[in-house]
């Protein structure tokens, strides 16, 4: 019986110190250092960058869309920027949960954005109209998009929260799309 208790209580000593030790490892995971806690609550630093990045980016999107009612003479243009309002400002309600959830702070990332408009790109849109102003919309349109698009990439690829790979596969699919019709309109 004691050599039972005393095998018993070894094992249980063992798995113990297993245990303490597992919060300590790192994996690597496509150039992303993911802690054991991080894999445990489901997201790694790959997965907040991108929250972090995408909530802006998307804002952007979403001041350029909020210009075309007063600016724009064509219908499709419209459309389409009503459509990136519905699409995109739930996705930032749900990053902004994630981020909550995650106990990560909202703030952005120090650095630019691919496809981000500067100060001047958003000052000449602004002060357009008709025509002139769909034009510029569609092209500055496409550049937002394919910035999204290389985010998205980088969050599968690096990622490890299966809702923030699954909309960042979305936003892949849907933005792509937005871009062949785009360039079909300014064709």
């Amino acid at each position: 019986m004691r050599k039972t208790m005393f095998v018993g209580g070894f094992v249980l000593a063992a798995a113990l110190l297993a245990g303490c030790g597992a919060g300590s490892q790192s994996h690597e995971s496509h150039g992303t250092t993911t802690t054991a806690a991080e894999q445990q609550a489901g997201h790694n630093q790959a997965d907040i960058d991108f929250a972090r990045m995408m909530i802006p980016h998307h804002e952007g999107a979403l001041a350029m869309a909020e210009l075309a009612p007063g600016r724009s003479t064509d219908q499709g243009v419209l459309d389409l920027a009503a459509r990136i309002q519905r699409a995109q400002d739930p996705e930032i309600q749900q990053m902004r949960g994630w981020l909550t959830q995650w106990g990560a702070p909202a703030t952005p990332m120090d650095h630019s954005m691919p496809g981000e408009m500067g100060h001047d790109d958003m000052t000449a849109l602004e002060h357009a109209t008709g025509a002139e102003f769909d034009r510029q919309f569609l092209r500055m349109m496409i550049e937002h998009h394919q910035g999204a698009i290389e985010m998205a990439r980088t969050e599968l690829a690096e990622g490890s929260n299966a809702d923030a790979k699954a909309l960042a596969q979305r936003i892949i699919d849907s933005q792509q799309a937005e871009i062949t019709e785009m360039q079909a309109m300014l064709a």
